[in-house]
């Protein structure tokens, strides 16, 4: 098999292209960046973003899961925005780099009910 070629949509984005995209508040502050996406094995669907948010040049950076449907691209920004400031992540459900994670129901309804969404569970 050879290689593949990459396919550009207005609208439609390779997985591999989120990876690294910069998420920002409303006031336009960068957050962190989208680490990994979680989507659904059925539907294709993505739930939650898994943004790096901490640290210093990607020393002590946590992933914080965020739902998917909180994110809206901005094309002038070249990336996404979200209604959640500092503070609001800072207390949000999260999990350190190079750690073990299991990911679980429960833990999922955490996330959703920290960002006031209907839950995906």
């Amino acid at each position: 098999m050879g290689q593949t070629t990459p396919i550009t949509s207005e609208t439609l984005i390779g997985a591999d292209k989120v990876k690294g995209t910069d998420v920002y508040n409303l006031a336009g502050d960068k957050l962190g960046s989208v680490d990994d996406i979680m989507i659904n094995k059925v539907s294709g669907r993505a739930i939650y973003a898994i943004m790096s948010f901490g640290g210093f040049l990607g020393m002590g950076e946590d992933y914080y899961p965020i739902p998917w449907e909180t994110l809206k691209y901005d094309t002038q920004k070249g990336g996404y925005v979200v209604n959640i400031d500092k503070s609001q992540l800072e207390g949000a459900p999260n999990y350190a780099r190079g750690t073990d994670f299991t990911w679980t129901p429960d833990y999922g309804r955490r996330v959703d009910k920290h960002y006031n969404v209907p839950t995906y569970w």
